[in-house]
């Protein structure tokens, strides 16, 4: 990767191993020089340099006043800016190492500098020591076999997060990093320690330098828990970008890294272009967490090997840092501020190390002076007394691993109301995790790790459902009271002429749709979802039978009229032909039974079965309630239910229509037999219209609990009131009335005819017939006469005896038949049992009355239509 650096590197080594002696070695025997590579102006990445730079000083100071550490011998160091960039770190480097004076160890901070330095260095057998680089890749022996560090390793905080992520319940997060090695190399540790412990990470999140699309992504995946792993000046951008998606609150939690400076999110916003005010930035800050490795002393009066406690420490550093021009008394520190005190202890480390090797090669006859870069020997000793190395400095106890990591205890803070507070620590070591209950969530419980999504039932309202079953109950016993007076009033001629079997069975079907408004109401409020299905295949049964026999009552009787009518144009005789009830059921029956086979087939093949239909995300009606509502239907549906239903609405469409045929053709017929087939062909009109209506648009409305039951329900209601209406209250009426039967003829006149006079009629009916073929006949005989008489005439003679004999004869044949014509006048009678006068209230339709005349006067007309 760092190829230009590696090839550098060896030219640069080639020509230091001369350098010793050309120069003839170092003029100042006493002073142990050391490089040290501090990231101060950079514009990316960690400048904590500029307060660690300051700190090492300080301990140069500090290590050089000590007469019992490095006795006769001094340390200075050589320190440049690296920017935290590699290519300008490593060019530091080479510099420090090119020029004089030789370099015993190099201190460097920043984990990309740290890598492309510690890497490069065991070609010159130095050891590094890195006073700020987290970096878990820098933890590799392998790679880096004379590296060690006063900063612990970045994996030391997944432990600690995976902790709290067990204490909170949260077994669901995500993951934001930048683009770097450090924390590349940390996500990988972090996502196998989730693994390990049951953690799903729903997404994880990378960017260079804009994190506005990675931070989008974020809420796209609902995520809740978001561990942030990037420098402070892209934590900047984050956290503006967190405040623009609304990414904080009292639904999110955010872990970010600790060694940021406790002002991090109000400095720096102008320079570095972030659109977001002071305010906005805090408000998006508020209640996130933080991990970081311990870097100061906890213990603020506990002495540490300085002499100094850890607090005298940051009361000398702030007077150094303010006469650089900080104004630390406003809190705004410089970056690297806490990891300040890494660096302090650094420095102490390289001296005590040396210390402790100059005491061992004393023995031998050897000093530090003698090192150069190809002595390995001197090298190895440094490595060995730094790896032994332990001391209690400002940043804590200071020991270092096998793999020359800095071995410290997590501190957990949390931002409460704009200031960082420590709400505990965790010793990875002994896995014990001490915590003091300080934390503060701003929806006053602990977030939750994702949306929790609560089903809710949609369904029927209960007051319009306790409205509908008034309403059928209504219904019900109104049907129920009907079936009772078509009984009682059985034997009364306007009942008997209008089939009340029939009637009862219509009514019956009547309960049994009324019936079905209640299943149709009935939803998870009342049912449980295993019992659902078969609410579902009740209620269709229901529905089919009550139309089957209600529509199916009234659908035979219109079609029996309708063949009454048709069959008296060929057949006079059918105009008195009683219907025969047997006809009327068999239709009804026949109707029934395949209603049956359908729906035995449907249920046996495809049963109903209860299907969930899934509505998108809503709020809940509380602010507070931090969750998702997911409306949830329930539908009766089967596998090839279009195919059923085609079916079904087919065979019942084409009996509606055929229905609707026969009534519209019928409108206006009116027959003794069926003496309510007008208001049967009404009803019949009123059914197939809301029938129609009602399937298509409950079909589209069917995602509308409510208005899809209103609808169902009140065209259901409307269909059995009306017919109920149309066909019993004429009946109703009439009764109540005239209480006899003979009063009935107005409500239809041809009832209030008996048996016996019907034949009496007919049989005058008959001698009417005869009587006019005799007339006819007379009539032809008389014209006969009347043409021989004028022939006579025309001859001139024999015209009064041929006069005289004629009305004789003529006179002779008239008493007979004016006998008969006065026998037969007034009570002959001819009428039509089928008329076209659907308004008429008159028993007959055509009165044809014979008067002595051969046939009717005009007087007799004008009688007959004012009748009519």
């Amino acid at each position: 990767m760092y190829w230009s650096i590696w090839i550098g590197a060896a030219l640069l080594h080639c020509a230091v191993r001369v350098l010793p002696a050309a120069n003839g070695g170092d003029s100042t025997s006493n002073v142990l020089h050391i490089g040290g590579i501090f990231p101060i102006a950079g514009e990316g990445g960690w400048q904590g340099g500029q307060a660690c730079e300051p700190a090492a000083k300080i301990a140069l100071e500090d290590v050089n006043s000590r007469k019992d550490l490095l006795p006769g011998y001094i340390l200075k160091l050589h320190s440049n800016d690296s920017e935290c960039e590699p290519g300008l770190g490593a060019s530091v480097m080479y510099n420090l190492l090119y020029n004089q004076p030789q370099k015993l160890m190099l201190l460097a901070g920043c984990s990309t500098v740290c890598t492309t330095v510690a890497e490069a260095a065991k070609m010159w057998n130095l050891v590094v020591l890195c006073y700020g680089a987290s970096s878990p890749a820098l933890s590799d022996r392998q790679r880096f076999p004379t590296l060690f560090r006063t900063h612990p390793s970045a994996t030391v905080h997944n432990p600690t997060r995976i902790k709290l992520m067990k204490k909170f319940g949260w077994s669901r997060v995500a993951i934001l990093q930048q683009a770097e090695e450090v924390f590349i190399s940390t996500v990988e540790d972090l996502e196998a320690r989730c693994t390990e412990a049951g953690i799903e990470i729903v997404t994880r999140q990378s960017f260079m330098t804009d994190p506005t699309d990675a931070v989008r992504n974020l809420r796209r995946q609902d995520a809740r828990v978001i561990v942030g792993l990037f420098y402070v000046v892209a934590a900047r951008r984050v956290l503006c970008e967190m405040y623009k998606q609304n990414l904080y609150g009292r639904s999110y939690v955010w872990y970010f890294i600790g060694w940021y400076e406790d002002n991090w999110f109000e400095v720096n916003l102008e320079k570095e272009g972030i659109d977001c005010t002071v305010e906005q930035m805090r408000k998006a800050a508020e209640g996130h967490i933080t991990t970081e490795a311990l870097m100061w002393n906890q213990n603020l009066n506990e002495r540490t090997i300085s002499g100094m406690t850890s607090e005298d420490f940051r009361l000398r550093l702030n007077d150094v840092l303010r006469k650089e021009g900080y104004d630390i008394d406003n809190q705004r520190f410089p970056e690297g501020y806490q990891e300040a005190p890494l660096a302090y202890d650094a420095v102490w480390s390289v001296a005590l190390a040396f210390n402790k090797t100059m005491d061992r090669l004393h023995k031998y006859g050897k000093s530090l002076k003698d090192f150069n870069y190809n002595n390995k020997e001197i090298a190895d000793d440094i490595y060995s007394a730094i790896n032994s190395t332990q001391f209690l400095g400002v940043s804590g106890f200071v020991a270092f691993s096998s793999q020359g990591d800095r071995i410290a205890l997590t501190q957990i803070e949390q931002v409460i109301n704009g200031n960082y507070i420590v709400l505990g620590y965790y010793d990875t070591q002994a896995d014990n995790l001490t915590w003091f209950d300080r934390e503060v969530w701003s929806g006053g419980k602990v977030p939750q790790d994702r949306t929790i999504i609560r089903k809710v039932l949609r369904t029927v309202s209960l007051p319009l459902f306790i409205c509908m079953c008034i309403i059928s109950s209504i219904g019900i016993l109104v049907a129920i009271g009907l079936i009772i007076f078509n009984i009682w009033n059985s034997h009364r001629r306007v009942i008997q002429s209008s089939h009340p079997v029939c009637n009862t069975i219509m009514l019956v079907g009547v309960i049994v749709c009324l019936t079905s408004v209640y299943l149709l109401g009935l939803d998870g409020r009342f049912v449980a979802p295993e019992a659902y299905p078969s609410v579902c295949q009740t209620r269709t049964w229901l529905i089919t039978f009550g139309f089957t026999l209600s529509y199916g009552a009234m659908f035979s009787k219109v079609w029996r009229v309708h063949r009454l009518t048709t069959k008296a144009k060929s057949d006079p005789k059918v105009k008195t032909k009683t219907v025969q009830p047997w006809k009327l059921y068999s239709m009804v029956t026949g109707l029934l039974v395949l209603d049956i086979v359908i729906m035995l087939a449907w249920q046996l093949h495809d049963p109903l079965q209860r299907r969930v239909e899934l509505f998108p995300l809503e709020d809940p009606i509380s602010a507070a309630d931090d969750s998702k509502i997911r409306p949830e239907l329930e539908h009766c549906e089967s596998e090839n239910n279009t195919v059923w239903l085609g079916v079904i609405y087919g065979y019942k469409g084409l009996v509606l229509v055929f229905g609707l045929f026969l009534a519209y053709e019928t409108r206006s017929v009116k027959v003794k037999q069926i003496n309510d087939s007008r208001y049967v062909g009404m009803s019949i009109y009123n059914v197939v219209i809301l029938c129609l209506i009602t399937a298509p648009v409950t079909m589209v409305i069917a995602s509308q609990q409510d208005a899809s039951y209103a609808f169902v329900g009140l065209a259901i209601v409307f269909c059995c009131f009306l017919s109920m209406a149309l066909i019993f209250v004429p009946k109703v009426i009439e009764v109540i009335r005239h209480p006899k039967d003979k009063a009935e003829s107005k409500y239809n006149p041809d009832v209030g005819v008996s048996k016996e006079e019907e034949e009496k009629y007919q049989k005058l009916v008959d001698e009417n017939e005869e009587l006019q073929r005799l007339i006819t006949q007379k009539e032809d005989k008389i014209k006969v006469l009347k043409d021989r008489i004028a022939e006579k005439e025309s001859k001139g003679s024999g015209v009064g005896g041929a006069v005289s004999g004629v009305s004789a004869s003529a006179d002779s044949d008239r008493p007979t038949g004016r006998a008969s014509l006065t026998q037969g006048k007034d009570n002959l009678i001819v009428a039509d049992f089928i008329t076209d006068a659907g308004t008429s209230d008159s028993a007959f339709g055509c009165v044809s009355v014979y008067t002595r005349s051969s046939r009717c006067s005009q007087s007799d007309f004008e009688f007959s239509e004012s009748y009519l």
